[in-house]
């Protein structure tokens, strides 16, 4: 693996097999999936490109390729050994929602949870990831940043973390109108969206030579 993440995904049940056949593809196997037609969509595959590159997924430690002397392993101890220490998040639910013209889902009353989950998830992994490249840095375009996003880049390699961090569970890629696939979606998903949601697990995914996400291996809150 070329880069390493740590992510929340749903366990099997409807809620994942939902999302996962949106964006045609399981993670867990890399197996790809019919995507299915909804109405106002005209092609599911064409919009949810990126997305489906990365698997159904939150974000909660951004993409990161390893220092030099870590290895796959001492990123599985780091994980258990945190995930040991945190104790879940509950949420009321999930919602449907456009973020900066992309359409995703978003939580429901667990706003300062989430933020400290994410900020204990950045804290502990951050010394496992290697400094950032020139290319990499400028792909963040931090002219476009706050001066406190740039400070957040130096510091954590990302620069949507702490106070600036949202979870969220991307469903398409940016779209320059993203209303009538918003409202397909709303319909898709609402049925089983799960109330409550809960966060019980850290994730830990690794980006094959080709640049698709995998799931690695799952670690139970338990703290």
């Amino acid at each position: 693996m070329k880069r390493y993440a740590v992510y929340y995904a749903p366990r099997d049940g409807v809620f994942a097999y939902r999302a996962n056949e949106w964006l045609g593809r399981e993670p867990g196997n890399d197996r790809d999936l019919p995507q299915p037609v909804l109405a106002g969509i005209g092609d599911p595959h064409a919009i949810t490109a990126e997305p489906r590159r990365y698997g159904f997924h939150g974000t909660l430690r951004a993409p990161f390729r390893l220092a030099a002397e870590v290895t796959e392993a001492s990123v599985r101890h780091c994980v258990a050994e945190l995930a040991a220490r945190l104790a879940p998040v509950t949420c009321e639910g999930l919602q449907v929602e456009v973020l900066h013209g992309f359409v995703a889902l978003t939580p429901v009353g667990c706003e300062a949870a989430l933020l400290d989950l994410g900020a204990a998830v950045v804290e502990a992994t951050n010394a496992l990831r290697a400094p950032l490249s020139e290319a990499e840095i400028a792909r963040r375009r931090p002219d476009r940043l706050s001066p406190r996003q740039r400070d957040l880049l130096e510091r954590w390699g990302y620069p949507f973390v702490m106070e600036e961090f949202r979870f969220h569970l991307t469903l398409t890629d940016q779209l320059e109108a993203p209303g009538p696939v918003s409202a397909a979606l709303k319909m898709f998903f609402t049925p089983v969206l799960p109330r409550p949601f809960v966060i019980d697990e850290l994730c830990l995914f690794g980006e094959d030579q080709s640049g698709r996400f995998h799931l690695l291996h799952r670690y139970a809150l338990t703290g």
